[in-house]
């Protein structure tokens, strides 16, 4: 694919007459919607402005390249005018525009954005952008764009040979798109270190991923670094070696300075532990409610296979005894040697929730020395361990030591396990750094191990009594509701609609969080009729729903949605039937005023009617493929059907017919 497969004689416009940024802006998205390039003309300039709210695409010697990525565009496609008199696009050197190409492109990254890629490193030439500027027709200025790219790119661009010896400069490019200033950063910096006779190597992180990685040989054998991004990118690989971070903008600009720092010796040496390492925007800056909402989702998506896999082998256990006649009792699920297997791994499984959960949290906070403090005050919580019984015995043990009985802090304390003994591992990390040198290398094995566990031995006994009393107050407040259907209707029906406000986000988490806790303890104990199993019920249940009355409402009220919103429809019946919330996020995200207070009463009431009826479920994930765990399942059936079919009246009401030229 070249750049001309792309760009068409229709989607050209030279000599064009426009008094403003967003005059030019209307004419290119104009010339797209000529060239059929788009299925949603205002869904498409609605992305390009955003782009530019983010920063002007001008950049400098009279260029400016708009772009955007968006559902909206049928194909990658491009469209160019030129401006002879010039316009103010807010250029960073000032300088009207007279030559503006806007980037059409799907949200996949494939072979189109190399083809683009190339546009973007072309249009560093300033002979080349002359002759673009001069063309007197479309033909013309096509003709100069095959030309230059024969020329600048005559086979397919391979990675550059490492000098002996290695690079003396590498970069990292990125932007927050992946599609322009990626690539010009790029072309930039190594055109300059060409012209100042330094070899350097350019790594792009763009929409197709990450190209000319640079290695492991080349990265220690460097002067340093440079890192010209908008996002953040992956940093640890360059621990211990000079690193210079600046915006991309100046990768463009200032290339020369840029590479400089690294000759001179002027960056700072970086140290991976103080800096991000990871691909996900820099935690810099951020709230304390995101970043505490990050280390427990860190624990949570790690504890959750162990919670899922388990509850559903114990599940099973429960199960198999209850067609064998086994009486539900406190050996209920251990009644056949089939269902005892099922439960004992099932148990296994259980087992390692707790460390998991505040061994992830610690990790999350502290790096590797806080999964040591997670994993044993999460191991601890479950012990139960105090002051008064270290050794947490229960039963007989208990009494014949003369000790009080072990109390098990479950779910709440694990939390507390990691994220105070993280939080507090941290500040004994920074109250190391002021040790000798000498004493560097043992930190990470003997210094952080032992303060670790002595910080987390102690303070889970501390933490234990009060959390199991907390856990204590809460279980029987939830047996209290059990008998009292005017209270657990609601709260049933209450964190069902939390599972379909944010749908994966953080209303969701702690819904579910909140209901397989619960459930972890009503399993572990072998009371079959715990109401734990009837919230369970009811939060599955109300993340079933978005995806269904989403997929009901593209099926039979076809008007309301665009093409490829019908085309993707039919796939959220399995979702929703899956028990996967998360289909409905597409629609949720283009539709959010029409769309989650539909998913959100659609799903209440299912919630509150599957606790009227009184189903429950024995297992904490797999929709109707759990089905034989489900008590009751005709009506939770029924009330699956009613709170979808609520959700798409719903959407009837909010959501307006779609006009038909859309």
């Amino acid at each position: 694919m070249r750049i001309t497969d792309l760009l068409k004689s229709n989607g050209i416009k030279l000599n064009a007459k426009v008094s403003s940024k967003s005059a030019a802006i209307d004419e290119l998205v104009a010339l797209h919607q000529k060239c059929g390039n788009l299925k949603d003309v205002a869904a498409y300039k609605k992305g390009i402005l955003k782009r530019e709210e983010m920063g002007t695409t001008a950049i400098g010697m009279e260029v400016a390249i708009p772009h955007a990525k968006s559902e909206a565009v049928k194909a990658p496609a491009l469209a160019a005018i030129t401006v002879p008199d010039g316009v103010d696009y807010d250029s960073p050197d000032g300088a009207p525009c007279k030559l503006i190409f806007m980037i059409a492109a799907t949200m996949d990254g494939d072979v189109h954005l190399e083809v683009l890629a190339r546009l973007m490193q072309m249009l560093m030439h300033e002979d080349f952008t002359s002759k673009l500027k001069a063309a007197k027709t479309p033909k013309e200025f096509l003709d100069i764009i095959d030309k230059q790219e024969s020329a600048q790119f005559p086979e397919e661009a391979a990675a550059p040979a490492a000098k002996k010896g290695g690079y003396q400069v590498l970069a990292v490019t990125a932007c927050p798109t992946g599609i322009a200033h990626t690539y010009m950063a790029a072309e930039a910096l190594q055109k300059a270190g060409d012209e100042m006779g330094i070899s350097i190597k350019v790594e792009t992180n763009g929409s197709g991923g990450a190209k000319n990685v640079l290695t492991a040989e080349e990265i220690a054998n460097c002067d340093g670094i440079i890192i010209a991004a908008d996002k953040n990118v992956e940093t640890a690989r360059f621990d211990g070696k000079p690193v210079y971070s600046t915006k991309v903008a100046d990768g463009i600009h200032k290339p020369q300075e840029l590479i400089n720092k690294i000759v001179n010796k002027e960056a700072p040496v970086f140290h991976s532990d103080k800096k991000a390492e990871s691909s996900e925007a820099s935690s810099d800056g951020e709230s304390a409610g995101r970043k505490f909402y990050k280390h427990l989702m860190n624990g949570v998506s790690h504890m959750l296979p162990f919670v899922v896999a388990g509850g559903i082998f114990i599940a099973i256990a429960f199960l198999i005894d209850s067609f064998a006649g086994v009486p539900q009792d406190g050996g209920f699920g251990t009644g056949t040697p089939v269902s005892s297997w099922f439960k004992n791994i099932g148990g296994v499984a259980f087992g390692f929730m707790l460390p998991i959960l505040a061994g992830f949290i610690g990790k999350s906070i502290a790096d590797r020395p806080g999964l040591l403090v997670g994993f044993v005050g999460g191991a601890l919580a479950a012990s139960g361990a105090t002051f008064a019984n270290p050794a947490a015995l229960t039963g007989d043990d208990a009494l014949k030591a003369g000790v009080a009985e072990a109390i098990p802090s479950g779910f709440l304390g694990a939390l507390l396990a990691g994220f105070l003994a993280g939080w507090l591992l941290k500040l004994v990390m920074k109250a190391c750094n002021h040790l000798p040198h000498a004493l560097e290398g043992i930190k990470p094995i003997l210094i952080y191990p032992l303060a670790g566990l002595g910080i987390v031995g102690v303070m889970m006994c501390a933490v234990n009594p009060i959390m199991g009393i907390i856990n204590t107050g809460l279980k029987n407040g939830i047996n209290w509701m059990a008998g009292q259907p005017a209270l657990l209707v609601p709260v049933c029906a209450l964190l069902a609609g939390m599972m379909a406000i944010d749908m994966g986000g953080p209303f969701n988490k702690a819904a579910y969080v909140t209901a397989t806790a619960l459930l972890t303890d009503a399993l572990e104990s072998g009371n079959p009729n715990d109401p734990a199993f009837i919230i369970m019920g009811a939060v599955m249940i109300g993340g079933m729903v978005p995806p269904i009355a989403i997929a009901l409402s593209t099926t039979i009220f076809k008007n309301r949605w665009t093409p490829e919103e019908r085309k993707s429809g039919p796939v959220n019946y399995i979702m929703g039937l899956s028990f996967v919330t998360e289909g409905a996020i597409p629609y949720a995200a283009g539709h959010p005023l029409q769309v989650i207070p539909s998913c959100l009463v659609g799903s209440a009431c299912a919630g509150a009617l599957s606790a009227l009826f009184g189903c429950t479920l024995k297992a904490p994930h797999g929709g109707i493929f759990v089905l034989p765990t489900i008590g009751n399942p005709g009506m939770y059936f029924l009330a699956l059907v009613i709170g979808s079919v609520v959700g798409m009246l719903m959407l009837l009401i909010l959501k307006r017919p779609i006009p038909k030229e859309a």
